[in-house]
């Protein structure tokens, strides 16, 4: 197994979990991360070698590549019984196509975004996986349609996320006041990301409470630098804001909150699964946005809307990233309950069409493709 990222450390312990139930005396080896040690994965090289982030330049791309052919090579020469990459497709796609070639079973867990853009990628999956394995139904039909066998397992966010909980006692955890309406801030988690929103989202807040001088907000945030940033756009206002900032917890923030203006990405699938309102934007570099907006195939951005299949949830991205838009649509929220409550349903519905016992469908499905044999090509 290769994981490359937290997100995937998650999923292959479950999937470890799972599949030791069937064969307890099963040998899971790779590149991995604590959790998926904790289910005794014997890690031949730790995730945080393979990530891009930071860089370091070309001499951190060599390694990288390096450490891709000697994992080939000790793989082809102990060849397992099913090699499971999990996630980052620059890495693992290579390297499943490799060892597919030579006759050993391949799985991808989790789909690389190929329906929304480069979809000329689809030819490499198909040359490097016995089974792909995605999170979201909609994957489901556009893989058979590019004759790539496919599984959808579910999301195992859906299986963690309650399906109904109490707001007022996660307010209680992070020491929030129980009563009002509260509005969560999520610029991202990138540096990057959190550079270009911090002061557009820091100028939607207090547009707000003008509007609303009961709201208050939260924001949480992943490490110290954009935190850091966020409270460098708060202080060049040099207006007071009712805002509690808090270190992670950004799941804890979710189900806290009545409302969510976020920048697209995971948090808008998140933010989802809890039932929460939300706004979501984006704003890149100018030539960033020209190359997705040249190579997308799809007309919305966040992942809520692609599971509806259709907008439910406001996309305000680039140049429409404004704050006066922004704000219009937050107030839309704050000041029609029905319209919260017609949302609530249709996110219920997305929720438990993604609650499918994740690890278990992805242990039955690789189990599945042990059983059977294969020769190299």
């Amino acid at each position: 197994m290769v994981a490359g990222e937290a997100s995937g450390d998650l999923l292959g312990a479950g999937l470890i979990r799972e599949l030791r139930h069937r064969w307890p005396e099963a040998v899971f080896e790779g590149i991995g991360g604590p959790l998926m040690a904790e289910q005794g994965f014997v890690i031949r090289l730790p995730m945080d070698e393979i990530t891009m982030m930071g860089w370091g330049g070309l001499g951190r791309l060599f390694s990288i590549l390096r450490h891709r052919r000697q994992l080939a090579r000790y793989f082809l020469d102990h060849p397992p019984d099913v090699f499971i990459g999990v996630d980052v497709p620059d890495f693992n796609l290579s390297l499943e196509a490799r060892l597919h070639r030579r006759g050993i079973r391949t799985v991808h867990y989790v789909s690389p975004t190929v329906w929304a853009w480069r979809r000329y990628r689809l030819r490499r999956i198909r040359r490097a996986v016995d089974r792909m394995l995605t999170l979201f139904p909609f994957e489901v039909e556009f893989y058979r349609a590019h004759n790539v066998p496919v599984t959808c397992v579910g999301h195992p966010l859906a299986d963690i996320i309650p399906l109904r909980y109490d707001p007022k006692r996660y307010r209680k955890r992070l020491g929030l006041t129980a009563d009002g309406p509260l509005l969560a801030l999520m610029p991202g988690s990138r540096v990057s990301e959190v550079e270009r929103h911090a002061e557009l989202f820091v100028g939607c807040a207090l547009e707000l409470r003008k509007r609303h001088p009961n709201l208050r907000f939260v924001a949480p945030f992943v490490n110290t630098e954009t935190r850091r940033i966020f409270e460098g756009a708060l202080v060049r206002t040099g207006k007071s804001l009712p805002i509690t900032l808090i270190d992670r917890h950004s799941r804890e923030v979710l189900a806290a909150c009545d409302a969510v203006l976020l920048a697209s990405g995971t948090a808008a699938l998140e933010a989802a699964l809890f039932r929460k309102p939300m706004v979501v934007v984006y704003r890149l570099s100018w030539l960033s946005y020209r190359l997705i907006r040249l190579f997308a195939h799809v007309d919305l951005y966040s992942m809520p809307n692609h599971l509806a299949g259709r907008q439910i949830v406001p996309e305000l991205i680039q140049a429409d990233a404004t704050v006066e838009n922004i704000v219009q649509a937050v107030d839309r929220y704050l000041n029609n309950p029905h319209e919260v409550r017609v949302l609530g349903r249709t996110l219920d519905r997305i929720h438990l069409s993604l609650r499918r016992n994740a690890s278990q469908s992805a242990a039955r499905a690789v189990s599945a493709l042990i059983g059977r044999r294969r020769l190299p090509e």
